[in-house]
């Protein structure tokens, strides 16, 4: 009998991962501000489940985020217009990390500014926090400097994100969390590659809005939002499998990601790993059920993660 059948038999799964030097015990994690800081969902879930936690965008002040209304349900999707609001990276190093420092599973900080000299701030504070990992670049967010230009939608100022925040870290993996809202992910994907970037998460939310007819007025407060959950998984699937195939760094898919099955659908197409996002809002044990999932169906096919991973057979 093979060693994998062994495991298999032994009922000892091995559905560890390795993103360019951050190793994960399943290839399972939240995505950013769907999960709090992570401590909210300790009634609901053992965060030990899972391969990684990524806590809410953290900037280096707080922020109250937009006016209300700020989230509106969708068909198979939900609007949010939060507008990043969080605590500040201070407030969350003294007062929620040491909280997860005891729990069996690797923390991930999103991390955002509005100039390219926050993010290396927010990052260099938690360089010295042995709790956290990896930072998640989150560039979805507009550059004051060059008058509100979102970073993400411009290869050239991606780049200099990475590049910068990149260079001012040694000890944390640097993951870059792309925006949708491009006309060729592949650009983007190679332009923060070659900026430095250990591991790439996609997609963002999409840009959207909703009105209600009645008032004749718009649902979010700020008019548009971002649109996540089931309604934008086949969008955030085509974007992965275009990324697959011209990136070098792993993958980590996001972007409506409800079961086991959808999860296996961002795999089988060339992800290292996969987010749950707003499917936390409905069921909050959400992500475990995913990676419980995920060893079952490794266990009932005989197969090894790195074997289903990028397996898709296309005409």
């Amino acid at each position: 009998m093979s060693e994998k059948n062994l495991h298999i038999k032994e009922n000892k799964i091995d559905s560890s991962v390795s993103l360019g030097g951050l190793n994960l015990k399943n290839p399972v994690m939240t995505a950013s501000g769907t999960f709090g800081y992570g401590l909210e969902f300790t009634p609901f879930m053992d965060l030990a489940s899972l391969g990684a936690i990524i806590v809410k965008g953290l900037s280096l002040k707080p922020r109250c985020g937009n006016p209300a209304p700020r989230i509106a349900e969708t068909p198979c999707g939900m609007l949010n217009a939060i507008g990043l609001q969080n605590i500040g990276v201070d407030a969350f190093i003294s007062d929620k990390l040491p909280l997860l420092a005891d729990i069996d599973t690797h923390v991930i900080a999103n991390i955002f500014g509005e100039t390219v000299e926050q993010y290396c701030e927010v990052a260099r504070r938690l360089e010295d926090c042995e709790t956290v990992k990896a930072v998640e670049i989150n560039i979805s967010c507009p550059n004051v400097k060059r008058g509100g230009i979102v970073f993400g939608v411009d290869p050239v100022e991606a780049a200099k994100v990475v590049s910068t925040v990149k260079k001012s870290v040694k000890r944390l993996h640097v993951m870059t969390k792309l925006s949708p809202n491009v006309t060729d992910i592949k650009v983007m994907v190679r332009a923060v590659e070659e900026a430095g970037t250990d591991s790439i998460s996609l997609i963002n939310t999409l840009s959207g809005m909703a009105v209600d007819v009645e008032k004749r007025s718009p649902r979010l407060g700020t008019v548009t939002g971002g649109l996540s959950g089931p309604a934008i998984r086949p969008v955030a699937l085509k974007m992965l499998w275009e990324a697959a195939g011209v990136a070098a760094v792993p993958l980590i898919g996001v972007g409506g990601i409800t079961t086991t099955r959808d999860a296996l659908e961002f795999i089988i197409a060339g992800a290292a790993a996969v987010q749950v996002g707003t499917a936390s809002f409905m069921d909050p044990s959400a992500s475990q059920s995913v990676a419980h999932g995920i060893d079952d169906y490794l266990k009932r096919h005989s197969m090894t993660l790195s074997e289903l991973r990028g397996s898709l057979s296309t005409p």
